[in-house]
């Protein structure tokens, strides 16, 4: 059973339990092999930006209370960069090597998979993240129950409340090409230098490297010099010295709404509720997000992505939350890169090759325990390793702010690299 961190520290310096596992921090029992265990129930309010976890333990006399809550913070737009990146680069080198050779984008297969549909690489890092969480919580908590906010977004509700009846079917380029579209928009000018009877060229007002879409509401119209110009900077930096043609910019911008948020939730909203059913076969109990905002404003409690996965369904519409109660913030990092050589931004070689990822069994991101013998920093600290140096066998961590380098043998790992960065919220 999950228990508070006073208790935890009673059985540990008793002598009574024992550290199992660093971050997030988890002691075992020595000497109960069997006991009576509570009901617990895991909560999830699945996000595209961040995920809400929630454990809430089922008591016959205190009703529902919160026992360990948590924020998964998610790569997924990260993914997507180097995805993109991936393959301009791998274009690039196609051309330059083997230009006269078929396309073969074409061959590969998409990998079938047991429990959902398939789902791009992106949104498939959100879910394999949730599902790690997840199966930790299984192996170290009596889990009986899942709940599972299901939310479904109206994505042209969402950019036009007033939309009914057959405005679903036409949309906003009812009667128009894009570009003429855009042409009748803006007065066939360039919306940066104002100049008229040029070719204009197609714009992206929030450039695709800072995670614009083709979305029309994005897109306006520029002359080639202006285009080239603004390459990939923001139209606040661009215009920065034109206070007075950004400001006409914006407000003859429809305010552009980022629905790339509403459509992962939409496309993965269904697999995690299928892969709890599948794997675990357990109870797992679907709410809406208007129930969730329900629960949570009878009960008066803040917005937060943990304390909405709490509230979620119908054993969320009374639960209870301990004034000292602290959540965990968990960030996605990975376990290191598989890119074997570091490249430019031309796809040529950059750097020498990594020669190896290991060195005496210690890897960048473990857990580990420094015995410096001498220096200014002598003592002993537990840290994560930084960084690794197979030529000077020695490995860096961080102490109060400051890289501290010593020789492998002071190093003693106490928890492999998993992935994630753990730390509690300072509020």
């Amino acid at each position: 059973m999950p228990c508070s961190p006073s208790r935890a520290r009673r059985l540990l310096n008793s002598k009574k339990a024992a550290v199992y596992r660093r971050a997030p921090f988890t002691v075992i029992l020595k000497d109960r092999s069997e006991g009576d265990v509570q009901p617990v129930r895991v909560k999830i309010d699945p996000g595209s930006k961040t995920t809400g976890i929630a454990v809430v333990g089922e008591f016959p006399k205190q009703g529902n209370v919160v026992l360990w809550g948590a924020n998964l913070e998610h790569q997924g737009q990260a993914v997507k960069m180097r995805l993109t990146n991936r393959k301009m680069l791998r274009c690039g080198r196609r051309g330059r090597k083997t230009r006269y050779r078929p396309a073969r984008w074409a061959n590969r297969a998409r990998q079938p998979v047991t429990y959902d549909k398939w789902l791009p690489p992106s949104l498939r890092s959100r879910l394999d993240n949730t599902r790690s969480i997840i199966s930790k919580l299984m192996d170290r908590s009596p889990v009986t129950d899942f709940s599972v906010e299901i939310v479904r977004f109206d994505m042209q509700k969402i950019h036009n409340p007033e939309i009914s009846g057959t405005e679903y079917q036409q949309g906003e380029l009812m009667g128009y090409e894009v570009k003429e579209y855009l042409l009748e928009k803006w007065g066939r000018q360039c919306v940066y230098c104002g100049k008229e009877n040029v070719p204009l060229q197609t714009e992206h007002i929030v450039p695709r490297a800072s995670g614009g879409t083709n979305n029309v509401s994005n897109l306006t119209v520029a002359c080639a010099p202006c285009n080239q110009r603004k390459g990939n900077q923001n139209v606040e930096v661009f215009l920065a010295r034109k206070p007075e043609k950004l400001e006409r910019l914006k407000r003859q911008m429809r305010s552009t709404v980022n629905l790339k948020d509403a459509a992962v939730v939409n496309a993965s909203r269904w697999s995690l509720a299928n892969y709890l059913q599948d794997t675990y076969a357990l109870p797992v109990e679907h709410g809406s997000g208007g129930r969730t905002k329900f629960n949570r404003a009878n009960q008066s409690i803040d917005k937060d992505h943990w304390k909405d996965a709490a509230c979620v369904g119908e054993s969320g519409a009374s639960i209870s939350i301990p004034e000292s109660f602290k959540p965990l913030t968990i960030k996605t990092r990975g376990r290191g890169n598989r890119q074997m050589q570091r490249v430019d931004r031309y796809g040529f070689p950059r750097s020498k090759a990594k020669s190896i990822k290991r060195l005496h069994g210690l890897q960048t991101g473990d857990i580990v325990r420094l015995n410096q013998p001498s220096g200014t920093y002598q003592g002993t600290y537990v840290s994560r390793l930084i960084a690794i140096d197979s030529g000077t066998e020695r490995g860096s961590i961080k102490v109060n702010g400051m890289r501290v380098n010593s020789n492998w043998s002071n190093y003693t790992r106490l928890q492999c690299i998993d992935g994630y960065e753990y730390s509690y919220d300072s509020a």
